[in-house]
């Protein structure tokens, strides 16, 4: 469609599932502001190629590797697909069985996105930990699924600690202020509070409370009916135990949409092929035979790094998925 000079390309938008519709303008600014960004580069091709790719790239989940942290918070597409990207990048970490601490997460994460904030890692981590100190390590698979929770929630469980803490002191349900955003900071309050009281509030009630913030809750949050399950199963229910329970709720991962359920997180055939391909390339390289020419020199067994295995995984993940220039662009 021509208008005033400018060709308007609507058919990439068909790749877009109905969701992506209500943030339709935030991924034309986006594409618009890359573009001028980098004129030079993506001119060179094609405007209506780099539009066509750059929606693309927002369909197959592609577009927030390397990003700002603004970036890829700013809709609930761009936090489903960041998640997803996580997990194909470093599932092997799970696969080796290796088990990290919340500061070698955050590294990783911020591999993916350099200004990754750690307090968001420290929250994920509190879900798996609890009481436990916050340097114990934690499985891929118990930090993920936390992570998922903490990072596609953030404000719904900001809010709902505020709910819990004020039912916690002794308020009245009817007096207890149900906000629609809070500070972080007040999260490891809770955290204090619960060794305190270990018994929690009631279940029922808070219950209530968060129901009458989700009719008019502006964020991402958990449908009503698992919140009802989840509650239902205990009289007394602690902040944490309550946002564990989210985390083991299959429906709530299948609400996100963005991992496979628990027992086939470490499954993936597609990548595997990549990295067999991969150490098959590596195997027949004049690098890797140099070493072994020598004669008597034998290659004492090494442990594979997950580091190193990850840094590769990531370039897969790019190669595989057909990510765009825009991505590329943004790594250097």
């Amino acid at each position: 469609m021509a208008k005033d000079g400018f060709v308007v390309e609507i058919r990439p938008l068909r790749l877009l599932r109905p969701i992506y519709f209500t943030n339709v303008l935030f991924y034309l600014n986006d594409a618009v502001t890359q573009l001028l960004e980098h004129k030079e580069e993506y001119t060179q091709f094609g405007i209506v190629r780099y539009f066509a790719e750059y929606f693309s790239s927002v369909k197959n989940g592609n577009h927030v590797l390397f990003r700002e942290f603004g970036y890829i918070k700013a809709t609930a597409h761009n936090r489903a697909s960041f998640i997803r990207v996580l997990w194909r990048c470093f599932r092997q970490i799970g696969k080796n069985g290796d088990l990290l601490a919340m500061l070698e997460y955050s590294s990783l994460l911020q591999l993916l996105c350099p200004d990754f904030p750690v307090e968001m890692v420290q929250h994920a981590a509190r879900i798996v930990l609890m009481d436990d100190a916050m340097d114990c390590l934690m499985s891929f698979s118990d930090f993920l699924f936390s992570f998922q929770i903490q990072f596609y929630f953030e404000e719904f469980l900001e809010s709902i600690a505020v709910i819990y803490q004020d039912l916690l002191s002794g308020k009245s349900p009817n007096t207890v202020i149900v906000p629609t955003s809070t500070s972080v900071e007040q999260l490891p309050q809770v955290a204090t509070e619960e060794t305190e009281a270990q018994e929690g509030v009631d279940s029922s009630v808070f219950g209530e409370c968060i129901e009458v913030l989700c009719e008019r809750f502006k964020h991402n949050h958990p449908s009503t009916s698992a919140i009802r399950e989840v509650l239902e199963l205990t009289q007394r229910v602690t902040f944490y135990g309550f946002v564990m329970a989210l985390v083991r709720h299959e429906g709530v991962n299948q609400d996100i949409g963005a991992l496979p359920n628990k027992s086939e997180l470490l499954i993936d055939p597609e990548m595997d092929q990549e990295v067999e391909k991969l150490i098959a390339q590596i195997a027949i390289s004049p690098t890797s035979n140099s070493s072994s020419s020598v004669p008597g020199h034998k290659e004492p067994p090494r442990k594979a790094s997950p580091r190193k295995s990850l840094h590769h995984r990531k370039r897969i993940e790019m190669e595989s998925d057909g990510s765009t220039e825009e991505t590329d662009s943004s790594e250097n």
